[in-house]
């Protein structure tokens, strides 16, 4: 169960004013893979992304960091604890699904 709520969450919209709705990153292998933005959010002063990659179906997406340098270059960088991607997780299926009448 998610240790946060609907008000946690504050959406925003720097990558997507940045990269447009694609953005490019690298694997381990350094290889680049193109994702799409779904969706980009705060909770506290953590930053996430949202990216699928294309043709991946609806709600098949990853989670991410994202943060910024004191020269404001964009990071994006895997979500490593599993406790904090399982509760983000959830909180952004919460914020994303319909509530139940």
């Amino acid at each position: 169960m998610t240790i946060y709520s609907r008000e946690d969450l504050s959406w925003t919209s720097d990558l997507k004013e940045t990269f447009d709705g694609d953005v490019e990153l690298q694997d381990e292998q350094g290889h680049a893979m193109r994702m799409e933005l779904e969706a980009e959010f705060k909770v506290g002063e953590q930053r996430y992304a949202v990216l699928r990659r294309p043709g991946a179906a609806v709600g098949e997406h990853e989670l991410y960091h994202v943060s910024s340098s004191t020269d404001g270059e964009i990071s994006i960088t895997t979500i490593e604890d599993d406790d904090e991607w399982e509760d983000i997780s959830e909180l952004y299926d919460e914020c994303t699904l319909p509530e139940e009448l």
